[in-house]
C-alpha cells in the first residue's frame, strides 16, 4: 500500500527553540497510527508541523507522494491533510450547520453524513457555537474537520477532559472513520489503553524523537515498553474475595 504519509529528518520548533530533533515517520494510506509520549516530548508540535504552523530546521515532509514541506498551513488543507487541534477551534458566534458548512469542500463527507454520525449535532444544528458542551464542541471539530475531506486526519488529543460516555461516542466515531471508512488517521492521546486498540500502528515519542515503533496490539501486549515511556504500569489485579463461613 502507498504511503500516504512519510517524514525524513525532520528538525523543527517554535522561533529558536528546537523541539523535533531529527524525526522519522511514514504512514500508509488508509492506516491509523496512535502518537504517544510523556507531557512535552514533542507530539503536538509534530502534528503542528505537518500542518504548517512551526519553525522548520531540517528534513522533508511528503504527503500523498507530494513534496509539501514548504507548503503553508492552507494550502496543505487544501492538498487533504484535516486537523482537529487540542483547542478544538470552533466558531463560537456561528450555530453547528454554519460551522460545518463554512469549511465544506466537495467530497463523500456532508452534513447528512456527519449528522448521522454524531446525531448530537443535528439535535443542535442551530445552536451557536458557544452553547455546546465541551463534548459536544469536540463533535464539532471532528465534523468540521470531516466536511473539508481530508485523505489523512491528525486528532490531537480529542478525549481530553470529557466525561466517560462522551470518550465512548468519540472513540466510535473514530473506530468507525479507520475501520469502516478506511480514512488514514494519526491519533495523539494520553490515555493509551483506550487508543491502542483503535488504531493500527503505534510510536512513542521522547525529546523530539522515535524511541518505539511497532503494531498498537504488539504494545498493548508490552507493558514493560508501557511501563518504560509512558508510566502506564500494569493493571492492578483484583483482590481475592473472602470467603465468609457461616
Amino acid at each position: 500500500m502507498p504511503e500516504i504519509l512519510s517524514v525524513e529528518g525532520l528538525v523543527a520548533g517554535y522561533g529558536e527553540a528546537v523541539v523535533l530533533n531529527g524525526l522519522d515517520l511514514a504512514l500508509e494510506e488508509g492506516r491509523s497510527l496512535a502518537l504517544l509520549g510523556r507531557n512535552g516530548v514533542g507530539k503536538t508540535t509534530l502534528i503542528d508541523t505537518l500542518v504548517g504552523l512551526t519553525t522548520r530546521v531540517a528534513g522533508t515532509i511528503r504527503f500523498a507522494g507530494r513534496d509539501v514541506t514548504r507548503l503553508r498551513a492552507e494550502q496543505r488543507a487544501a492538498a487533504g491533510i484535516g486537523w482537529v487541534p487540542q483547542e478544538r477551534n470552533t466558531f463560537r458566534s456561528l450555530t453547528v450547520e454554519e460551522n460545518l458548512t463554512s469549511v465544506a469542500r466537495p467530497g463523500p463527507w456532508g452534513l447528512a453524513r456527519v449528522y448521522e454520525m454524531f446525531p448530537r449535532l443535528a439535535e443542535r444544528r442551530r445552536n451557536l457555537g458557544n452553547q455546546l458542551s465541551g463534548g459536544e464542541q469536540q463533535m464539532l471539530a471532528v465534523g468540521r474537520a470531516l466536511m473539508l475531506n481530508p485523505r489523512l486526519l491528525l486528532l490531537d488529543e480529542p478525549l481530553e477532559g470529557l466525561a466517560p460516555i462522551i470518550v465512548d461516542e468519540l472513540l466510535a466515531a473514530i473506530r468507525r472513520l479507520i475501520r469502516d471508512e478506511g480514512l488514514s488517521v494519526i491519533l495523539v492521546e494520553q490515555k493509551a489503553r483506550k487508543i491502542l486498540p483503535v488504531t493500527d500502528m503505534a510510536v512513542i515519542l521522547d525529546r523530539g524523537a522515535v524511541v518505539h515503533y511497532s503494531t498498537s496490539q504488539d504494545l498493548l501486549a508490552d507493558e514493560a515498553a508501557l511501563a518504560l515511556h509512558l508510566g502506564v504500569g500494569e493493571r492492578p489485579a483484583r483482590p481475592a474475595r473472602r470467603r465468609v463461613v457461616s
